[in-house]
């Protein structure tokens, strides 16, 4: 007697996947360096993009920096970036019409991202996604940021699908590196960084864009991956 297979998951990044979020991050940053002192420039932020707050922070003042003051530097910059980004976010052109491709198709959703929670909470709000996802993991669930596979396999195990069932939709190169360190199948969007440094990371695939994407071939490219064809 046969039974049907497990279902897939899908994963999606938080900033720059799901939402176009970017240069309210930038803002938030230089806002945070206005308030602080603390030397914050675009390069900065741009190649910092897609790490957890405790990761840039160090980075920019070192590893000697104390938990309590990561977590008042976090707070400040994303209560920013909620201020900039209420009532003005909106989901990246295609993804409405893929998450209903994937629902339709049977596909589990789920949201992996090294944001805190509230960010991500202030999306599904906004943009009408109450009840569209299986599991979230977000900065809160995690102890280790991208590169790191931790946040993938979270919401994998809560959305109780094995990794080797899961896709990954990302847009920075320490994400599609997660994924792959999960065993999961990437697909990188170029809204941050060039095809090239989503490839070079080791993504399966690379879009420009979500508009008229076509669930059906990731599917059938799921299933040629898994038989190891």
């Amino acid at each position: 007697m046969s039974h049907a297979p497990a279902p897939l998951l899908a994963i999606f990044d938080h900033d720059g996947v799901l939402v176009d979020s970017f240069d309210f991050h930038q803002d938030a940053w230089l806002e945070l360096g206005r308030r602080t002192g603390l030397a914050i420039t675009p390069e900065f932020i741009h190649e910092t993009f897609g790490m957890t707050n405790p990761s840039i922070f160090r980075k920019l003042l070192g590893d000697t920096l104390g938990a309590a003051e990561v977590r008042s530097y976090s707070d400040l910059k994303e209560l920013c970036y909620r201020e900039l980004a209420r009532e003005q976010i909106d989901l990246i052109d295609g993804v409405p019409a893929l998450l209903d491709g994937l629902t339709a198709a049977g596909v589990v959703l789920a949201i992996g991202s090294s944001a805190p929670r509230a960010n991500l909470d202030l999306t599904v709000e906004a943009c009408g996604l109450a009840n569209r996802f299986a599991a979230i993991a977000a900065l809160e669930d995690i102890e280790r940021g991208k590169p790191d596979p931790q946040v993938f396999l979270v919401a994998a195990e809560r959305a109780g699908i094995a990794p080797s069932r899961a896709v990954v939709f990302e847009d920075a190169k320490v994400g599609i590196q997660a994924a792959k360190a999960a065993g999961m199948y990437a697909v990188g969007i170029t809204t941050t960084n060039p095809a090239q440094v989503l490839w070079d990371a080791g993504a399966d695939e690379v879009v420009e864009h979500f508009r008229d994407f076509d669930v059906a071939r990731l599917l059938l490219r799921l299933d040629a991956t898994r038989a190891g064809l």
